[in-house]
């Protein structure tokens, strides 16, 4: 028999049962959708995170206090002073600005509605640290930092619940647990992130803050946000970051009671999170396929039950062992074939809908359908098809003619 003659037979046979041959497909259908979809979430996902992390800019170090490497006792917290230490030129050259920042939340009230919202503390080098744009307004400046004043930049989705409108609202008073703040801009929105909603906060001067709202103690700070100088010297600035706090925090090189991050390093953690949820989403996944593929070994041994006397009337006119073996074979491997086919199309369906759903909900990511996934997808619901094709392709080919003509 010719391949086009196996094609041709294979398609008659699934014809004959239409409803049969839908229903297996179904199951193959549904296992390579839900692998296409989870997948493409799962990177899609992958890229909205890593995307979110480097529009901060290539060249941001975060330090943090304590250390998860070292066991170190009497962990000293960050200060100010240690913000200004990173500041000084002649001891980090390779440093370009310092932003210290305090972090906390509090309930905000505008308008009749009330909201609880990110508050952080910032100097006015905090705008150019981590790039902040302005929809409106200006940013906190020196004045507003040594006047302890009463302003603040609000993030566009706390000014849309308080307000109804992200524009507009410069000069406009909100209460922040209960005392009075002018807003003095409002920023630009930069969606979700790894610790929440960018957009949902409140940045007041770090003075201010401080005194009024989040209580820390004496001069302590929570990060330190420090610009190197350019993306090719941040080894070179991180390690002068860590000179001179274990110069000012007395600690030993392997002892440090500060951490400090680069955006690669949180690029490369983000990446490993979200490659192993794909991957594990991926593997739920691929358990309805496999279960389509048993349910394809079911239909095909129904298949050999109900052709048996065909099976004989072939091999007493000359079928070899070998053309009913690909017979059968064929057929499974259609059936799981167009099912991967159409599970490609159903996957994309579904990714475009949770990405619209998402987009809906304030968090837009774009699900990411690679080459690689579908062809993966593909050849692997071939190879179902195939893989439990063998046992009733074989059972078919191995009857015996005088047997299967007799078989009622």
């Amino acid at each position: 028999m010719t391949f086009a003659q196996v094609i041709i037979e294979s398609l008659e046979s699934l014809n004959s049962n239409k409803l049969r041959s839908g229903l297996t497909i179904l199951g193959i259908v549904i296992g390579v959708a839900a692998v296409i979809a989870m997948l493409a979430i799962g990177q899609g996902a992958q890229n909205s995170i890593t995307g979110a992390i480097s529009g901060i800019g290539t060249n941001l170090l975060f330090v943090f206090s304590g250390n998860d490497q070292a066991e170190v006792r009497n962990v000293r917290p960050l200060t100010m002073q240690d913000a200004a230490a990173l500041a000084d030129p002649f001891a980090a050259s390779a440093v370009l600005a310092v932003a210290p920042v305090i972090q906390g939340s509090a309930e905000v009230a505008a308008a009749g509605e009330t909201t609880n919202v990110t508050v952080t503390g910032v100097t006015p080098d905090y705008q150019t640290v981590r790039n902040i744009n302005l929809t409106e307004g200006e940013f906190i400046n020196e004045e507003h930092y040594l006047g302890r004043a009463s302003v603040v930049v609000l993030g566009p989705e706390a000014a849309e619940k308080l307000f109804g409108r992200s524009a507009g609202l410069v000069g406009e008073t909100v209460r922040i647990d209960g005392q009075p703040f002018r807003i003095i801009g409002i920023l630009e929105a930069l969606g979700g992130g790894m610790g929440g909603s960018q957009d949902n906060v409140a940045l007041l001067p770090l003075s201010t803050a401080r005194s009024r709202i989040i209580t820390r103690g004496a001069d302590r700070v929570d990060v330190i946000f420090v610009q190197a100088a350019d993306a090719e010297v941040v080894p070179e600035a991180s390690e002068q970051i860590a000179q001179i706090l274990r110069t000012r925090h007395r600690t030993q090189v392997g002892l440090d009671d500060f951490t400090v991050f680069s955006q690669q390093d949180f690029l490369e953690t983000a990446s490993t999170i979200t490659g192993v949820l794909t991957t594990f989403l991926g593997g739920i996944a691929a358990i309805s396929l496999l279960v389509g593929g048993i349910g394809i070994m079911n239909i095909m041994l129904v298949s050999v039950s109900e052709r048996t006397r065909e099976i004989g009337l072939r091999k007493a006119l000359g079928a070899r062992k070998r053309d009913i073996l690909v017979q059968f074979l064929a057929e499974s491997s259609l059936l799981s074939l167009l099912g991967g086919l159409l599970g490609i199309f159903l996957g994309w369906v579904i990714s475009s809908i949770v990405g619209q759903v998402a987009a809906a909900n304030g968090t837009p990511f774009n699900p990411s359908i690679s080459l690689s996934a579908v062809l993966l997808a593909t050849l692997f619901s071939a190879a179902v098809g195939l893989f439990f094709g063998i046992y009733p392709a074989n059972r078919a080919a191995s009857l015996e003619p005088v047997e299967a003509l007799r078989y009622e």
